[in-house]
């Protein structure tokens, strides 16, 4: 397995109105995206092409939606990136252009 492509940790993941984990992880690494809970289960994960990711236009700068498998998930990340060598989970637009880049679609 190789260098994931984007790492987060401290996000906050809900499905509809439900947090699932307050603390968990996004990874995508060899062309899946993965979103475990803070113990490293999975939660679900799907080949990279086949997630949808985008800003809800309502919501606050530090929030994503991940529709994987058709289930839209909600990940509230960072609103910016953290200081280098800082920790802190990266801004909700670089997990949106970390998966349209890791699908092909990027710039």
């Amino acid at each position: 397995m190789g260098e994931p492509e984007f790492t987060a940790t401290g996000v906050r993941i809900g499905k509809r109105l439900r947090s699932l984990t307050r603390a968990g992880q996004v990874r995508i690494s060899d062309g899946r995206l993965q979103l475990l809970t803070s113990y490293g289960s999975e939660i679900d994960s799907a080949r990279v092409q086949a997630v949808r990711a985008s800003k809800p236009w309502f919501a606050h700068e530090d929030r994503a939606s991940a529709d994987v498998n058709g289930t839209r998930y909600s990940l509230t990340l960072g609103e910016h990136d953290p200081a280098p060598g800082k920790p802190g989970p990266p801004s909700a637009r670089r997990f949106i252009e970390a998966v349209r880049r890791a699908a092909g679609h990027g710039r």
